[in-house]
């Protein structure tokens, strides 16, 4: 059964790992219950992304060639063209530098989605710690952009609205507004993808083979989407926080 094999992952690696990281917790004062796994599914699931990520990144840089680019290589180089291109787009001519954040955010995700599909394993983002971790990274990070870009006097004045007596009106609602944007991208993304693992799980108990596909294909395209919606949404934010007064 498919919703077993995640928690067979967790109960090895707890029993592994679990005693060192219990003990390292009770250090900062933290103690697990009774009966609750120290090391949840969510923290185990994106330990396997970053130790994929890593190995694939090794990989693909021995292999990269200038004069002989392989296929893998011309792909990859469109996939950052387009990457470049929406920044340039969304964000301004200065749009490229923020490639790396938002690149790095992306291609985590995606493989967090899509790491559901694969026997044995579960999606981090079906856990809303992990979409919540994310929209906080996005949150801190645009926010840090538009203070480095504006200075933190410029920045905070935008609060205010356009005129200063609308300020006692404005400060609430633009705080309001600031706040929902992490909470919008983490609903977002870890309720899709916990529906469509739970709708995968519901018509694999039926029918193992045949009624799952057409739901598998639909989770391959949903977790493209989903990573794609939130650096969409991430490049949004960040163009408000760093755009020029006379835009």
């Amino acid at each position: 059964m498919k919703e077993e094999a995640p928690l067979l992952i967790v109960q090895w690696v707890n029993h592994l790992f679990g005693p060192a990281f219990a003990s390292l917790l009770s250090i900062f004062g933290v103690h697990v219950p009774a009966g609750q796994e120290v090391i949840p599914m969510q923290m185990i699931m994106g330990g396997i992304v970053v130790i994929v990520l890593f190995v694939l990144s090794l990989v693909v840089r021995s292999q990269l060639s200038v004069e002989n680019p392989g296929k893998f290589q011309q792909s990859m180089e469109l996939v950052v063209e387009f990457l470049e291109g929406q920044l340039e787009e969304n964000v301004g001519h200065d749009g490229h530098k923020f490639l790396p954040i938002i690149g790095t955010l992306g291609i985590f995700i995606l493989f967090s989605n899509l790491l559901g599909l694969v026997p044995g394993l579960g999606s981090p983002t079906s856990n809303p710690n992990v979409p919540l971790g994310c929209a906080a990274v996005i949150f801190l990070y645009y926010n840090y952009a538009g203070i480095q870009k504006h200075g933190l006097g410029k920045y905070l004045k935008h609060f205010m609205g356009p005129v200063w007596w609308m300020a006692p009106l404005m400060i609430p609602i633009e705080l309001i507004s600031h706040l929902a944007r992490p909470l919008s991208l983490t609903v977002r993304l870890w309720g899709n993808i916990f529906a469509e693992e739970l709708l995968i799980g519901i018509f694999f108990t039926m029918a193992a083979f045949l009624l799952p596909l057409p739901f598998i294909a639909f989770a391959i395209f949903g977790g493209f989407l989903q990573a794609f919606i939130f650096i969409t949404m991430s490049q949004m934010y960040l163009s408000m926080a760093v755009a020029s007064e006379d835009h």
